[in-house]
């Protein structure tokens, strides 16, 4: 289960919404395994299909990290067409075995759909999401 503060929660749908049309990205680092620190990144690919980290900003937020003893507890990105499920593609870059892999869907303007993933050697696992006030 991912339990994610909603001020975090809000974070990530006002990031996925403010880049629509265009896919939205970005992670939230913590420790042991509690999300702290959101962290939008930019999409590489600026589509409304695909995302892919900017490797210069991957490496430096990776770095900053590791700096302050943290590691990626969401990886999130957005769809913008399509339901928040991971796509083939989503599953094969899914390279962080402990993170809660988060798809936000900007499809419809007025419903979030805000859904939680975890991701392992290629199965896809929906887990329940706990918004903490």
């Amino acid at each position: 289960m991912l339990s994610i503060s909603r001020e975090l929660a809000d974070k990530i749908i006002a990031h996925a919404r403010a880049d629509h049309p265009d896919e939205a990205c970005g992670i939230i680092a913590g420790r042991g395994g509690v999300p702290e620190r959101f962290v939008p990144m930019e999409n590489a690919e600026r589509s409304p299909t695909f995302y892919r980290f900017d490797s210069m900003e991957q490496f430096r937020v990776w770095k900053e990290m590791d700096e302050r003893d943290e590691e990626p507890v969401v990886i999130y990105h957005s769809h913008t067409a399509t339901e928040a499920y991971p796509s083939r593609t989503d599953v094969a870059y899914a390279s962080e075995p402990d993170a809660h892999y988060v798809l936000v869907s900007t499809k419809d303007d007025t419903e979030v759909e805000f859904r939680s993933y975890r991701i392992l050697e290629g199965v896809i696992t929906e887990e329940e999401v706990r918004f903490i006030p």
